[in-house]
């Protein structure tokens, strides 16, 4: 791609940005637009949807007033608001934005400069910018054996120190984050509890008596209570479709009902009697409670049986994090689920190489005009080929992206978690490894499955193979940053989906009252801002021309998501910052692939003593990693005896620790089986038992 193809396409997506940018400034002042732009102002009746009695022009002006709100807040205010989960990903856009500016200083006024110095391909013209190919401007450019490579190595060495550095000052810092902010916490029932599962039940007793017994025996100083889990399929689904139609009509109707609920395991009419439930089902597992920290650790951390797959043990999460269809399933099935969601992912991966294929075709010109022939005189117009070559295949790659976060959610709902983060950590997981296998290696390698089985195949080759094709990519990588960086983080702000539902669907609605408040979703989001990271570290030293572009990705990525967290969503869990480890991986890996190409490349340049001394950049690189696992990882695993103590220690005095001893076992209770009480006078069919998972400030 020559540089006015990229030219193009950076002044569609600055065009679409700028559009975006003005549409929300004068749309989030209208008061019928609060429910998409300000969910949560309007769900903790901070704003209203009343039209103010007074027009104001000012309104239908665009300003940049949100701008300075949204960058107001500090550090500590957005965790007291959004949680540290929030705050982990914020930190992860200014890491990178800290490694990426000092990495495009060295780029930039460094490396570009020699890398314009050589020939190799042909000598830059300055007359006539445009008409130039990004390839004069890369490694690619630079002479054979030229001395000048010492330089691009230095630069690597120099990155990966500074990037170390970083991550583990990064590590440090939410590590200590994640035991304050524990500390600081108000006791909440999932710090005294856990969840027990494959509990044995001799013949003649039950669950209840099983628990009862055995921890009374065990842990007779420390256990407190239990509650054993009820689950049926059927009973969730029914059991949220009811409590939708009566919030319909409790809204139309204003009258009270009659009450009738559920309870151990009977079902009490209005009238007083009293039958047996059949719809409930007992589950081998329990949420065993304690009357300390330090207790429930203990129970969590020992084996608890002889034989290690009876009394299994796990921390329980926030009740409101539970993912109650879990308990639905068997051992044996959810162990057959997870080898589906395998071969299910394995799929979608073969499949997703067609829109890469079709993107490829699209960046090809001389291909694009082999497979159709009849276009070729449109092909030759300049404006038409700028767009296709540098617009369309981005384009065509993001629509086709939009599906890949939901279906990874879905496919981890079913391998058996217990809880909400536990699924969207692992849903991030299969996002960013799908992203760098299909965006990043399907399409610098080859669009054909076949082929990239037999360059796995051929280990040695592939620093090899990456060191000729990863250059050649960099005109599509830059696109692919201001197409899916510039453009979708901005379309994020305007929230284009809910808009245009909230038109769609305002000549019908007749109640303002109803608030959805959306959960960040991290498992779209985090891989997203990993893989810039990537490209950004795999091309700084070979094409050095992308990090312009990706400093301004991630300076709209800190305001626009500031903006989002503070006013758009609400914090559903809190997991404590146990995303950033899989920052720390992605990370690791990104570095070690640069040092793998950089290998591939001085290799390719013909320097060999440069290719020697590249080698032990990924041992040391992996031997930090190791050093950083044993360091911290254990922090985001489990709280230490001395963070417990302390804790119990100081909660000992609080009043309303007794009252929040004896009811944390209610708070575990399934939604859909807890009792159902309909009154006029409440607009919600349950009250928490107890305060869980407040947001603070």
């Amino acid at each position: 791609m020559i540089l006015s193809g990229l030219l193009t396409s950076v002044a569609i997506n600055f065009a679409l940005c700028v559009i975006f940018f003005t549409l929300y400034s004068i749309l989030r002042k209208q008061p019928s637009f609060y429910k998409v732009y300000a969910p949560r102002m309007l769900a903790e009746g901070i704003a209203s949807v009343r039209r103010p009695r007074q027009f104001h022009l000012s309104r239908l002006l665009p300003n940049a007033g949100w701008i300075k709100n949204a960058w107001h807040p500090t550090e500590e205010q957005l965790l007291s608001y959004s949680g540290l989960d929030a705050v982990v990903f914020m930190r992860i856009i200014t890491f990178s934005f800290k490694v990426f500016t000092i990495a495009g200083f060295v780029g930039i006024f460094i490396l570009i400069p020699v890398n314009c110095s050589g020939n190799q391909l042909q000598d830059v013209d300055f007359i006539n910018l445009t008409n130039n190919t990004l390839d004069v401007f890369s490694i690619s450019n630079v002479n054979n054996g030229s001395t000048s490579l010492w330089i691009h190595l230095g630069a690597v060495y120099f990155v990966t120190i500074i990037v170390c550095c970083l991550l583990f000052s990064e590590y440090k810092y939410i590590s200590t984050k994640r035991i304050d902010y524990f500390c600081s916490s108000k006791p909440q029932p999932e710090q005294f509890t856990i969840l027990v599962s494959n509990i044995p039940v001799s013949k003649g007793s039950n669950v209840g008596n099983s628990v009862e017994n055995f921890f009374t025996e065990n842990h007779a100083d420390t256990y407190l209570s239990h509650v054993v889990v009820h689950r049926k399929s059927k009973v969730w689904t029914v059991a949220h479709a009811l409590k939708k139609l009566y919030k319909k009509i409790f809204k139309i109707k204003k009258a009270p009902t009659q009450q009738q609920f559920t309870r151990d395991g009977f079902l009490v009419d209005s009238n007083g009697k009293v039958k047996k439930d059949k719809s409930r089902e007992e589950v081998r597992a329990a949420f065993v409670s304690f009357k300390s920290r330090y207790g429930a650790a203990i129970a969590l951390h020992m084996l608890q049986s002889n034989n290690p797959t009876q009394w299994r043990t796990e921390q329980a999460p926030e009740p409101q994090d539970v993912y109650w269809p879990f308990f639905s399933s068997t051992f044996m099935r959810r162990w057959i689920s997870r080898l589906v969601v395998i071969v299910s992912c394995v799929i979608l991966t073969v499949l997703f190489l067609i829109p890469v294929f079709i993107v490829q075709g699209l960046t090809n010109l001389a291909q694009l005009e082999t497979y159709f022939p009849a276009l070729k005189g449109i092909l030759t117009m300049s404006i038409v080929s700028q767009v296709i070559t540098g617009y369309l295949p981005n384009l065509i790659l993001q629509m086709s992206l939009k599906i890949v976060p939901p279906i990874m959610k879905i496919l981890s709902s079913q391998q058996g978690y217990i809880c909400n983060s536990d699924i969207e950590r692992s849903a991030c997981h299969k996002v960013i490894w799908f992203t760098v296998w299909n965006v990043f290696f399907a399409n610098v390698l080859s669009a054909s499955a076949v082929n990239l089985v037999f360059i796995i195949l051929e280990f040695k080759e592939i620093p090899d193979k990456l060191a000729i094709s990863v250059p050649a990519q960099a005109s599509f990588f830059i696109a692919y940053v201001v197409t899916l960086g510039w453009t979708s983080t901005s379309s994020e702000l305007f929230r284009v989906i809910p808009f245009i539902g909230t038109l769609i669907s305002k000549p019908f609605s007749r109640n303002s009252d109803n608030v959805t408040v959306p959960s960040f979703p991290y498992h779209k989001d985090i891989p997203k801002v990993l893989f810039f990271g990537l490209l950004g570290f795999t091309y700084f030293f070979l094409a050095p021309l992308i990090i312009p572009f990706l400093l301004v990705y991630f300076s709209l990525a800190y305001i626009i998501y500031r903006n989002q967290l503070l006013y758009v969503y609400a914090p559903k869990y809190e997991s404590g910052g146990k995303f950033w480890p899989v920052v720390h991986d992605s990370t690791i890996f990104s570095l070690v692939l640069m040092q793998f190409i950089a290998f591939g490349i001085f290799k390719m340049k013909k320097l060999p003593y440069a290719t020697s001394v590249t080698f032990p950049l990924p041992v040391i690189t992996l031997l930090f990693n190791e050093y950083c696992r044993k360091r911290f990882l254990p922090i985001f695993m489990a709280y230490s005896t001395e963070t417990l103590r302390k804790k119990d220690r100081e909660d000992q005095t609080l009043p309303e620790m007794p009252r929040l001893l004896r009811q944390v076992s209610e708070a575990y209770q399934d939604p859909a089986l807890v009792p159902l009480s309909y009154s006029s006078s409440h607009n919600s069919l349950r009250e928490p038992l107890i305060p869980v998972a407040e947001v603070r400030g």
